[in-house]
């Protein structure tokens, strides 16, 4: 999903400070509007916008190095959108961003 795409479909976002997304709940409905698209279309760009705006919000990417353990330029390279971060990553950024990965059915048409 494209950054004009995420940001169309998170526009409150756009509207509001980014602060708003201190806030555990508004950050979970705004990364998993990020993950939804990242799901449709393998495009990683607005799943990574989403991550760096919840981690702005929360105190900036060196903050949230501190928190996921990973070297803070790292850190910076993962997010970039020239990157294609790995599964373990991820979910360290997850992780120090207060969230957690888990796995629900998908909702399959009945036949």
């Amino acid at each position: 999903m494209s950054r004009k795409a995420v940001l169309a479909s998170t526009a409150r976002f756009e509207k509001r400070p980014i602060a708003s997304l201190k806030d555990l709940g508004e950050a979970q409905a705004y990364l998993e509007v990020a993950l939804e698209g990242y799901e449709q279309t393998g495009e990683t760009e607005g799943l990574l916008l989403a991550l760096r705006d919840v981690a702005e919000a929360q105190g900036g990417v060196g903050e949230l190095a501190r928190r996921a353990g990973v070297n803070r330029e790292h850190l910076y390279r993962v997010l970039s959108n020239r990157s294609n971060p790995r599964m373990d990553n991820l979910l360290a950024i997850i992780s120090g961003l207060g969230f957690r990965v888990r796995l629900e059915p998908q909702r399959v048409p009945v036949q």
